[in-house]
This record gives C-alpha cells, structure tokens and sequence, in this order.
C-alpha cells in the first residue's frame, strides 16, 4: 500500500466512535457471516449488490479487498454487482483516487474496465459494472450485501446467496454537477471505509 492509502486508513480505525451504536450492531452481522465463512471453508466470498453497480457497490467492493489486506486477512473474495449495468461513475473514480487507491484503465469505453492496483500489481478481479449473477462473480455460496435500498427491495431474494444482509448508504449522486459534488464523493468514501475497516476490526479483536 503506498503512504498516502495507510496514512488514510490509520485516521479512520482511529474514528470508529463516530460510527452509531445501532450502525454497528447490523456491521458485526456482517463480521459474523465472514468469521463463520472463514472457519468453515477457510474463505468467504461478498458481493455488494446496488442498482447500477456503479458507486457505492464498486466502492465497497475496493474497501473490503484492500481492508482484508490491511488487516492481513486471508480468504476474503470481494465483488460487486448491480441489478442492471451502467459504468463504474467516473465520480467515483476520482474519489478513491483521491483518497489514496491506485486504479488503472484496462479498457476504456462506455463501461471502462478498471483495474485495482497495490504495490505495483494488479489486486482483485476487473472491475467495470456488471449484474451481480455476472459470470465474473461467484454463482454460489457467498454472502449478498444490499448497499442501497432500491437494490434491497428489488432484490428481496439473491440467488446462490448463502445469506444476504442490508447495509444500505445514501448515493452520493444526489450530489452530482452541485458545488458539494466533490465533498459527498469524498464523505462516502470515508463512511464506507471506516465501516468496512470496523467489521474487519472484529476479526482480529474477536470481540
């Protein structure tokens, strides 16, 4: 990881107070399906499902790769996927950017395929929007994180879904060609990445 992505992370395993009560109670849900997964199988497999797989299920999906790595947590397979397919927001792009990610462009078009990078190598599966029973994600035994409500309620069955939580989060798009465009991309990407850091947390305290 370079200095700017772990001077980043560390600021924000240091502010899990500011995450709710409440919040964190649906957050180590998710921590005991992967701990269960892990102890079973030696791995567990996420997909994060929105509508267009284009923002906050991408965003996810990075956060939880590089989170594992972080924390030096091995078997956990992150994806991402959409109940219909867009392209990853150029927005958003630039926030994890911003934010200390290193992504390149494997293919540019009107769904561009990025490319996660860590330590000059290329770190997870291709990343461009896709449905989430793509042929890219796993068919089966996984678990189904619900990041946005239409996504949730559209999708109250996720087929091949072991078991299937809702950790749903605002979309910055209400934001977008506003002069706080920039700060709601920014914002989610510090509230997504500190609550995927706190889950992940909970398997090396077991607490």
């Amino acid at each position: 990881m370079n200095e700017k992505l772990i001077s980043n992370i560390e600021e924000l395993t240091a502010s899990f107070n500011l995450i709710p009560t409440t919040r964190k109670s649906e957050l180590r849900e998710l921590s005991i399906s992967i701990k269960e997964d892990l102890a079973n199988d030696n791995q567990s497999r996420l997909i994060f499902v929105c509508t267009h797989n284009s923002r906050r299920s991408q965003l996810s999906e990075i956060w939880m790769r590089t989170a594992a790595e972080y924390f030096g947590i091995n078997g956990i397979q992150s994806y991402s996927g959409g109940t219909e397919s867009t392209a990853f927001n150029s927005r958003m792009v630039d926030a994890v950017k911003r934010f200390g990610f290193e992504l390149e462009i494997l293919e540019k078009g009107d769904n561009t395929v990025y490319q996660q990078v860590m330590s000059g190598q290329s770190f997870g599966p291709k990343m461009f929007s896709k449905k989430y029973d793509d042929t890219h994600n796993p068919n089966s035994n996984f678990i189904a994180v619900m990041v946005c409500s239409d996504a949730d309620q559209k999708c109250p069955f996720v087929p091949g879904a072991q078991s299937r939580i809702a950790l749903p989060y605002l979309d910055p798009k209400a934001y977008d060609n506003t002069p706080d465009e920039q700060r709601a991309y920014d914002e989610k990407v510090i509230e997504i990445g500190r609550e995927i850091l706190y889950v992940l947390s909970l398997l090396k305290t077991d607490k």
